[in-house]
């Protein structure tokens, strides 16, 4: 049986809904887990500090675990654990020993250094806290990276469900660690702070027990290395090129928390002039943030985390690599556009009724300070998933080179947006500049796919582009609908938090309604709800691996 030219890979949807479901339950433990610890520090030095020390091991995360590392090793383990199974359990030992000996070198020489800075400051300062927290959170580093490649492991063998459900451990961890502050009278933010840095260390080692534990009868863990050496230094060389892009993203990102930073590491003024951020910008920034990061992490990255094990598989069959392609794009926009709009549009409820409340949490010029960060990164949640699907479509046909290049001219311009939007926009001109660098190199990526991946053939076929034009449609609708809601709810008869809180349900609920109402007939939706598999051509396929049943 043939069927539709760009109907869904085997399995798609419902892995889909497996890691987007898992994510939707483990972002509502990181939902309480931000709850709590806005609570214990809300948008003060404190909570700048935390944020910055919680960031930077999830900055080697994303370029080793996540980034250049996964790119280059996933689909040569992929495709040896087909061929040479025992060549891919030798280099999968390889790779996880030389990963995890560079990054613990790496947190033992940062921990070493910045302890000695440390020991140089004026002690008890909310400087040499923040460098303190910094050192305490770093072993989180090796742990995580690790725990990722593993994590991507069980990805290759269709076992999406354990690190989709591995961020419940760490925000658990944070939790136990963060709620009896609540019970105890007069406890210290800052000393709290250590607490839950050491909370995340031991969820790290958790993490990486977790993954592999249930890689146990897929991986066969050896020292007998020698086999994998020629394809693990071929997978170096490959992942070169991507190390230098990502790198230079994280860069980015580390130069957007020195930014957010300065007034608590350097001072409150730059070359004289006074700085426009002040000591709790980056906290405002950070938990901003993790609400756009919540319908990314959910939908968006769960729709190429799902498709670049079936591009990595169809790289060879071109026609079928650019219906995957095809697909991915047409999923990932269905999702991620009417997040964008839904999330502009509830920026102030959402962030009121999340990190306001119960005498706590963020002031109100806080509140005020990060709904305007949520509004610069919301409208560009639909390009940073397309641009996960089209990195990763680069990754599966070996071309690390073309993500790189596009990742220095988005860096260089993010770079500069920031140096000139925060002066007029404060922490907001970080958000923008994000946002517009996103949709700049999305539009190269895209450019870039149609001679480098699609030969030549136009990625918007008839079915692509009817999709595109109707996804936008049924966001407008949804968003019209949310928008009455967010002007005509009765906010003064309600009163205070409580009227924020019925205002972001009631802007929620009418949009999903909507939007699914407008998409019950569309073949995205039903991609999604699938009872059953079909395979590219259109043919439903009832096979369960092993691995699937595990599910």
């Amino acid at each position: 049986m043939s069927g539709p030219a760009n109907a869904p890979a085997a399995g798609t949807g419902r892995a889909i809904r497996t890691v987007s479901g898992l994510t939707v339950l483990s972002r509502c433990f990181g939902l309480a887990r931000d709850l709590v610890t806005v609570r214990i520090f809300g948008d003060t030095a404190v909570g700048s500090a935390f944020a910055a020390a919680f960031a930077i091991p999830n900055l080697f995360r994303r370029l080793f675990g996540e980034g250049a590392l996964s790119a280059a090793f996933l689909p040569a383990y992929a495709r040896l654990l087909k061929h040479e199974p025992e060549t891919a359990h030798a280099l999968a030992s390889l790779v996880i020993g030389v990963l995890a000996a560079i990054t613990g070198a790496i947190a033992l020489a940062g921990g070493a250094g910045l302890l000695a800075l440390v020991f140089s400051l004026e002690p008890d300062t909310d400087r040499t806290l923040s460098l303190l927290l910094v050192v305490v959170m770093l072993p989180y580093m090796p742990l995580i990276c690790v725990a990722a490649i593993l994590g991507g492991m069980l990805q290759v063998h269709g076992r999406f469900a354990p690190w989709a459900a591995a961020p419940i451990i760490l925000n658990s961890c944070i939790l136990i660690a963060g709620v009896p502050f609540f019970f105890v009278e007069g406890a210290d933010p800052g000393a709290w702070a250590y607490r839950i840095g050491a909370a995340v260390v031991v969820a790290g080692v958790v993490q990486a027990g977790w993954s592999v534990w249930m890689l146990r009868g897929r991986a066969q863990w050896t020292t007998r290395v020698a086999p994998a050496k020629p394809e693990a230094a071929a997978m170096f060389r490959r992942m070169g090129p991507a190390l230098i892009g990502l790198g230079t993203l994280q860069i980015n990102s580390m130069l957007d928390t020195l930014i957010a930073m300065w007034p608590n590491w350097v001072g409150p003024t730059v070359l004289g002039v006074r700085y426009p951020l002040d000591e709790a910008s980056n906290a405002v920034l950070f938990y901003a943030q993790r609400l756009y990061q919540f319908p990314l992490g959910v939908f968006g990255i769960a729709v190429a985390t799902v498709i670049f094990p079936e591009l990595a598989r169809r790289a060879g069959d071109n026609a079928a690599f650019v219906r995957t392609l095809r697909h991915g794009v047409r999923l990932s926009l269905f999702i991620a556009l009417p997040a964008s709009v839904g999330l502009a549009l509830v920026r102030t409820d959402l962030v009121h009724t999340v990190y306001t409340g119960l005498g706590r949490g963020f002031s109100e010029d806080g509140v005020a300070r990060a709904a305007r960060v949520v509004l610069g990164y919301s409208v560009a949640v639909w390009s940073y998933s397309l641009m996960h699907v089209f990195t990763r479509a680069f990754y599966a046909a070996g071309d690390t080179r073309t993500p790189m290049f596009t990742a220095f001219a988005s860096v260089a311009l993010n770079l500069t947006l920031n140096l000139l939007l925060i002066w007029p926009m404060r922490e907001a001109g970080l958000a923008w500049s994000t946002a517009i660098s996103s949709v700049f190199q999305l539009t190269l990526l895209a450019m870039l796919a149609r001679r480098r991946l699609l030969g030549g053939t136009g990625l918007l076929d008839v079915e692509t582009r009817a999709s595109v034009v109707r996804t936008i449609g049924m966001s407008i609708a949804m968003g019209l609908a949310v928008a009455a809601v967010v002007v005509l709810w009765p906010r003064l008869r309600i009163g205070g938090w409580l009227a924020d809180a019925s205002g972001l349900a009631a802007s929620v609920v009418v949009g999903a309604v909507v939007y699914a109402a407008a998409a019950r007939r569309t073949p995205e939706m039903r991609w999604l709800l699938a009872g059953r598999d079909e395979t590219p051509d259109g043919d439903t396929d009832d096979r369960h691996t092993p691995e699937q049943d595990g599910e």
